[in-house]
């Protein structure tokens, strides 16, 4: 997917700012009109330690239908028990160039609502 010079500007202002270590993890969110995806992400080793989206097939069965924040918030749930077994708790949010709102917001509710602590 390529994004707009609007939204390709937003990125990069915010990635200045925004950085993962290997104490604390950068959480990276990107959503499309019909999916959501999620990262957990130590940018110093480039390397991503646990990921989650609306495709996997154990989260797929749980979806209510048309429910989208609903499904994000389930999502971030499913993200911060996945990284609670590799005992990350820690971490840093990055909405990339979404506006922290709806189904954004309800990624990172479930993932603070899981155990996780940015």
């Amino acid at each position: 997917m390529q994004l707009s010079k609007k939204n390709l500007r937003k990125r990069e202002k915010l990635r200045g700012s925004v950085q993962g270590t290997s104490e604390k993890p950068r959480l990276s969110v990107f959503r499309s009109n019909k999916n959501i995806y999620a990262q957990i992400i130590d940018d110093e080793k480039f390397h991503t330690l646990v990921s989650c989206s609306s495709l996997d097939p154990e989260i797929k069965c749980e979806i209510p239908n048309g429910k989208t924040c609903q499904v994000s918030e389930l999502i971030g749930q499913k993200l911060a028990e996945r990284s609670l077994k590799k005992n990350i708790t820690q971490i840093v949010f990055d909405r990339g160039p979404f506006i922290y709102h709806g189904r954004i917001k309800a990624l990172a509710n479930g993932a603070r609502a899981g155990g996780l602590n940015f």
